[in-house]
């Protein structure tokens, strides 16, 4: 709690303006890390989605083989390593993730890792990758994100602590439930159900808005299935190619409906939490010099990234000091940003978020976060910045961030080419 308590001196003002160290941040230099390609799946939803029969080595394969024909100026061969989050998978899918890079095409020369820090797993991996190329280990790699919490959810997937470790008053609560984290938040900082519900369902309204809009389009890749409904039709091939969360004329009041779900007296519950969900999402770093010899499309650029520890019983508050301080170690502030994507867990910590961290809320999710979309738990990060580096124009900078199991928070800036 020490180092919160430092934190909390250190929240960042939202007025003032830093031209300098924007002008900096913005300068043009060929050892920058740039983003070639964002993409990522449609999320489908877990159970009963058009994902549902597909193991995870197998939607990451037919990601794989669209993202890229997505980039034909890449010669596979010059992918100097890859990087994939994962959470569910025994051993992260270590084995079966690179299986599938192999069968898309990737040789076999190219190595390969798997990194599983909770939700922030795809993020973390684009910091992976963007360091091997900052100190010039490799000069283009590949981070992925993958999850099919269809296959992998449920209390088996889940770690357990040992004898020694159940019996220490910090180790254990990185066993509580998620969804009791948020009651703690709730509870702890008098969030009320309404308001987790009109946050909730902006959500839904919001991806709603950008769906029939046609404003995901570009960033996800159709992927193709061989889908059948129950156990006992025939399979038919189809094109998945939109998201199957969102749901239409959802409002507060329909939401209130909604038993809680975690405590009969509580304010969580399936409508205002992150769907489980099923995705892969990818994105490909370069060092600018060789992206720009190789002709290579530059979308963006990667500036920092930045994770903090935060008590495990209130994990949903990480983005609320993870923001804050890595803003505070570019010299930025609010105003300097124009899109926080931050992770909709549930709709209590990203209120307490959003509050702690004092930005607009006009500047949050503008087309929906996960309580909408979904929460592939390894692809989320990735998800994120295929949808972000869409929103921004030329020359603004966003922030991708979210809170993290056991108590963490992840926060990443970038600026849109």
């Amino acid at each position: 709690m020490e180092r919160l308590q430092q934190l909390k001196n250190q929240i960042v003002p939202t007025h003032k303006n830093n031209d300098n160290n924007i002008a900096t941040i913005k300068t043009i230099n060929d050892d920058d890390v740039v983003i070639v390609a964002a993409y990522r799946t449609p999320i489908t939803k877990s159970g009963r989605g058009y994902f549902k029969d597909l193991k995870s080595d197998e939607l990451l394969y037919k990601f794989l083989v669209e993202f890229l024909t997505k980039i034909p100026n890449l010669n596979p061969n010059l992918i100097g390593d890859i990087s994939c989050g994962n959470v569910l998978n025994k051993g992260s899918g270590a084995t079966e993730f690179r299986s599938a890079c192999l069968a898309a095409g990737i040789p076999y020369s190219t190595p390969f890792n798997c990194i599983n820090r909770q939700c922030s797993s795809s993020l973390t991996t684009v910091n992976d990758i963007a360091n091997k190329i900052k100190v010039g280990q490799i000069e283009i790699g590949l981070a992925l994100g993958i999850e099919s919490m269809s296959q992998y959810y449920g209390p088996d997937a889940i770690g357990q602590l040992g004898e020694i470790l159940k019996s220490n008053d910090e180790a254990i609560k990185c066993e509580i439930p998620m969804g009791i984290t948020n009651e703690n938040i709730s509870t702890r900082f008098k969030i009320d159900r309404d308001e987790q519900d009109i946050f909730a369902a902006n959500s839904y309204q919001k991806a709603e808005i950008a769906i029939k809009s046609g404003l995901f389009r570009d960033e996800i890749l159709p992927i193709q299935i061989e889908y059948k409904q129950d156990e006992d039709d025939e399979a038919q091939p189809i094109v998945v190619d939109t998201d199957g969360g969102p749901r239409s004329n959802v409002t507060p009041q329909s939401l209130s409906k909604i038993k809680p779900a975690f405590k009969s007296n509580g304010t969580t519950h399936a409508g205002n939490s992150s769907q489980i969900s099923d995705g892969a999402s990818g994105v490909l770093l370069a060092k600018r010099s060789i992206a720009q010899k190789l002709n290579l499309p530059i979308i963006g650029k990667y500036i920092d990234f930045l994770t903090i520890g935060v008590p495990p019983e209130i994990m949903g508050v990480g983005p609320g000091y993870a923001i804050p301080e890595l803003l505070l170690k570019l010299g930025l502030t609010n105003s300097d940003i124009s899109i926080f994507e931050i992770n909709e867990a549930f709709a209590g910590q990203a209120l307490w978020s959003i509050s702690k961290a004092q930005i607009p809320m006009e500047k949050i999710n503008p087309r929906g976060g996960a309580i909408a979309l979904g929460h592939p738990l390894g692809a989320t990060g990735g998800r994120q910045i295929a949808t972000i580096l869409r929103e921004l124009k030329p020359g603004e900078l966003g922030v991708t961030s979210m809170c993290v199991g056991t108590g963490m928070g992840a926060a990443a800036v970038f600026l849109k080419e």
